[in-house]
């Protein structure tokens, strides 16, 4: 997974010895550095980048033409004698349609080009965004001779490598050169909070070096909410912020303090439109499914609100719903074997009933019967209430109980409640309706793990947090789930499911 400034919003900072040391050095000896002052470098940085794609592209095609009329290739579908020249053409409109894929996947924006595994996920989906463009164009145009269609499949493969290969050079040599100072973003936080510590410890931690901390100014007339964790931070106040954003090489103003007044804050943000420097607000109305915070307006009336999630949209709806179809028909066929071997050997260690059946609370709190193969002594659930999650070393669990729960295997009999449309192959486990209205009372922004269907395995479960761990942890694994879902990241936790069995017991 892609290191990005959220994924570390739970490092500690350590008194004295904080990690925001650095920054504060770092800072000093890059402040009068000519690459960082020089903001027109990083627009040079990425123009290099554009042009250099650009090659990149055209040597591609150029190389899929070879392959495709040059080689044994060229024995496949009928082939006309054409030469590079005929398809000229073809090249020039497969680099603009390329360079417009790129940039409409934001590309070459300053907080994108410094993390390579986003710039390689942007590629691919440009790679996709550009086969459909480019035939729909030459379509239109209607060129002569006809394009090849193997030779655009060549030329799709070839160009996601060279762009791969060449980004990945890229990305080594700005990062050991000066020009990473300039494609940093520097960041000055207007007041200090809980989250604004966790945000600037994630720049810190960041491995692609993507933004730098300036420090932090006291707001207006106030103190911070949270002290500092290093008084070296403190440039000031923010009476004097017209001053720094004059005086210092400033991208980004963070207010982190949104307790200052209606006209404060206005008047901060038209300083830094005035300046040419981004406002930003960290939302600490809302923490949680931030990034579903849309602005709509209602009788000309401007109103902020949470919605528009991925899983709210109806294709996605359909799309993890058929995909849910096909894995509960696939694992449906392993119950019977797993039933008949697993069964007997449960019946022999504790007589009873082999399936054991659940309410769980599903999607919008909606109750449901959740099946598994049992793992347990025949009544173990008479006692569940006393434990939210099975303890390590329960007395309940029957020796082979152990080895199911160990390989997940015991979670098998699910593939029905998915079949059915109670359960998703992924997405948050639910949770018994008696724990689930206790937690729900218990633990901050519980509840909106229901906006979904729940999963047969989930991001919590494959990141560790199962079994008697940290239940607030396991609940922001999930509001991570419901944020950023989409297809490629549910088939990358069922493969982890398989490979991550961290306190599966």
């Amino acid at each position: 997974m892609e290191h990005s400034a959220n994924d570390n919003l739970g490092t500690p900072l350590l008194g004295g010895a904080s990690v925001l040391e650095p920054a504060i050095a770092a800072q000093m000896v890059t402040e009068a550095s000519p690459a960082v002052r020089d903001r027109t470098l990083a627009e040079r940085v990425v123009i290099l980048s554009m042009i250099c794609d650009a090659i990149v592209v055209a040597a591609a095609m150029t190389l899929s033409f070879w392959l495709r009329f040059n080689t044994s290739l060229s024995t496949y579908g009928i082939v006309s004698n054409v030469t590079l020249q005929d398809y000229a053409g073809y090249i020039g409109i497969g680099i603009v349609t390329m360079l417009a894929s790129l940039t409409y996947r934001q590309l070459y924006a300053r907080n994108v080009i410094l993390r390579y595994r986003r710039v390689a996920r942007h590629i691919f989906e440009s790679s996709i965004i550009w086969v459909v463009g480019f035939m729909s164009v030459l379509l239109i145009l209607k060129f002569s001779p006809p394009v090849s269609r193997l030779y655009v499949a060549i030329a799709a493969v070839n160009i996601l490598g060279g762009l791969l290969a060449f980004r990945w050079v890229f990305d080594r040599l700005v990062h050991r050169s000066d020009m990473v100072a300039s494609l940093r973003q520097r960041v000055l936080f207007v007041g200090w909070s809980e989250e604004a510590e966790h945000l600037a410890t994630a720049f810190v931690s960041d491995h692609a070096d993507a933004y730098e901390l300036v420090g932090c100014v006291t707001p207006a007339g106030r103190d911070f909410l949270r002290n500092p964790p290093n008084p070296k931070l403190v440039l000031g106040s923010e009476e004097n912020i017209a001053d720094m954003l004059a005086n210092r090489r400033i991208d980004i103003v963070m207010l982190a303090d949104t307790n200052s007044s209606q006209g404060a804050i206005v008047g901060l943000a038209n300083l830094c439109e005035k300046t040419m420097v981004q406002f930003k607000v960290i939302p600490s109305y809302f923490q949680i499914l931030v990034s579903g915070l849309h602005l709509e307006t209602v009788s000309g009336i401007p109103i902020l609100g949470v919605s528009r999630l991925p899983l709210d949209r109806s294709t996605n709806i359909a799309t993890k719903r058929l995909v849910d179809i096909v894995g509960a028909c696939v694992g449906l066929i392993f119950l019977p074997p797993l039933l008949a071997v697993f069964g007997l050997l449960i019946y022999r260690e504790s007589p009873g009933p082999i399936l054991f059946r659940q309410e769980r609370r599903g999607r919008n709190g909606r109750p449901f019967w959740m099946y598994k193969i049992r793992s347990m002594k025949f009544g173990a659930e008479k006692s569940d209430h006393l434990s939210q999650s099975t303890e390590r070393q329960d007395p309940r669990l029957l020796r082979i109980g152990a080895f199911l729960r160990r390989w997940n295997l015991d979670e098998v009999p699910q593939f029905w409640n998915v079949l059915k449309g109670d359960m998703s192959l992924v997405g948050p486990r639910p949770e018994r309706l008696y724990h689930s209205e206790k937690l729900g009372n218990e633990i901050p922004h519980y509840n909106a793990r229901h906006n979904v269907k729940p999963g047969m395995t989930g991001w919590a479960q494959v990141k560790g947090f199962r079994g008697d761990t940290d239940l607030s942890e396991r609940v922001k694994c999930d509001l991570y789930y419901l944020e950023n879902w989409n297809l490629l990241l549910d088939l990358q936790i069922m493969v982890m499911t398989f490979l991550k069995r961290e306190n599966a017991y």
